[in-house]
């Protein structure tokens, strides 16, 4: 009797990211760096080498055969994306450079236009530098005040503060789907219930939770939701922001330009219809056109088996770092089954600063993030100047976290021997 044991997701993939057989320092590469930038499987390379070599033409601007494919491409990656995230109407997504650009959109033709002086914007404490900052920004312009949900005991979103903090004052509610940093799953269809009992509108960053897990704008009642395709096996320089219909309709340009129009005069000008009025100038087509192949790509895997897959990997990596001396771990732990928090983790050594533990993981072949992770004010709040973050993909394995495991026990142990 043959006993023939199944594959894992990351042995059936693998092949597909040619960088994964890299090597680093003379040591296989192990990228544990994906919640900064995803690997790119050959179909999305193979996609934007096909635009540049068969279709590379402006789109919507020409009747050739060129310019035609490069449009029917280039809007054929919206209908995928509005697919993938459940939108109600193609006319739903709007592609920008990436997710920074698509909450300034917001913030600028929506928050610019709406907040006046005592409305409320309400953030967390866990927030990306590119959903603070923008706000920030507004808040100066219009006299709209920021406040901000804190982190509970267990480090997660603080649900029962924001339901003290939300008023008939609150206009927006700006939060992330996935901590970068924490790893926690926020509660955003709670939360957009609750702000909509109010009157107030919600942005969602889904940056972290778009290439990991099944995302139905039209269950959460989100009515913006923002990604980067980067971090999504799709190129950088491409995100998108998804938005309920009649909010578009009703949001001013963004920007001003070439492909935004309809007819331009001296003396005033009428814009385009829905996406297009917030795509001002020649977009970034091979991207887009790669962004699509990307979904085409992470859908033929299934969403579900991805989210399942990262959750035994969650799992183990927890598991392994629990005989890791020194360490503290931020965010939640996550269950048994690895539920409860995104396949991430970021920690400090006791004594040793973030980044001496990342460079000696490099010449171990080992890839992850030293730094404040674009999250200075929750960094603060952790009382640390930063952390090391080591991030997984479903192209990653359980042999892969041995190696990470093993590579800093011994970096501790390495330091250890020279403090003494």
């Amino acid at each position: 009797m043959t006993i023939t044991q199944e594959k894992t997701l990351a042995a059936i993939v693998r092949s597909d990211f040619p960088i994964l057989q890299e090597k680093v320092h003379d040591k296989p590469l192990i990228y544990l760096d994906s919640a900064a930038t995803s690997q790119k499987p050959l179909a999305v390379l193979k996609a934007l080498q096909n635009y540049y070599e068969r279709d590379n033409a402006n789109v919507h601007r020409g009747a050739h055969a060129l310019s035609v494919r490069a449009t029917e491409a280039y809007e054929s990656a919206r209908d995928k994306v509005a697919a993938f995230v459940n939108a109600a109407s193609r006319n739903e997504i709007v592609f920008t450079r990436n997710a920074s650009e698509a909450i300034n959109l917001v913030a600028y033709s929506w928050g610019l236009n709406r907040l006046q002086p005592g409305d409320e914007i309400i953030l967390s404490v866990m927030e990306h530098h590119s959903n603070i900052v923008p706000w920030q920004i507004i808040a100066q312009k219009t006299g709209a005040v920021l406040k901000y949900v804190e982190l509970t005991q267990s480090q997660e979103f603080d649900l029962e503060q924001f339901k003290s903090l939300i008023s008939e004052k609150t206009k927006l509610v700006s939060v992330v789907h996935v901590s970068n940093t924490l790893g926690c799953i926020n509660p955003v269809e709670e939360i957009s219930a609750i702000a909509h009992q109010y009157g107030a509108k919600v942005l969602i960053d889904a940056c972290q939770s778009v290439p990991h897990m099944p995302i139905d704008v039209q269950g959460m009642d989100c009515d913006w939701l923002v990604a980067s395709g980067h971090k999504m096996c799709a190129p950088t320089g491409i995100g998108f922001l998804y938005g309920k219909l009649d909010l578009l309709l009703d949001m001013p340009p963004f920007m001003g330009g070439g492909e935004m129009i309809s007819e331009v005069f001296l003396d005033y000008s009428t814009y385009a219809e829905l996406p297009h009025k917030f795509e001002a100038g020649t977009p970034a087509i091979g991207e887009a056109i790669a962004l699509g192949a990307a979904v085409d790509y992470l859908m033929g895997i299934g969403m579900d088996k991805i989210h399942a897959y990262e959750e035994e990997l969650t799992a183990y990596l927890f598991q392994q770092l629990q005989d890791v001396p020194d360490l503290t771990l931020y965010g939640p732990q996550p269950t048994a089954e690895g539920k409860g928090r995104a396949a991430l983790v970021s920690f400090n050594v006791e004594g040793l600063a973030a980044s001496d533990v990342s460079t000696l993981l490099d010449h171990e072949g080992v890839a992850i993030r030293s730094g404040h992770h674009c999250t200075q004010p929750l960094h603060r709040i952790l009382d640390v100047a930063g952390s090391a973050r080591a991030s997984l993909y479903f192209y990653n394995t359980r042999e892969e976290i041995d190696v990470f495991v093993q590579a800093l026990t011994e970096t501790i142990d390495f330091f250890k021997s020279v403090m003494e």
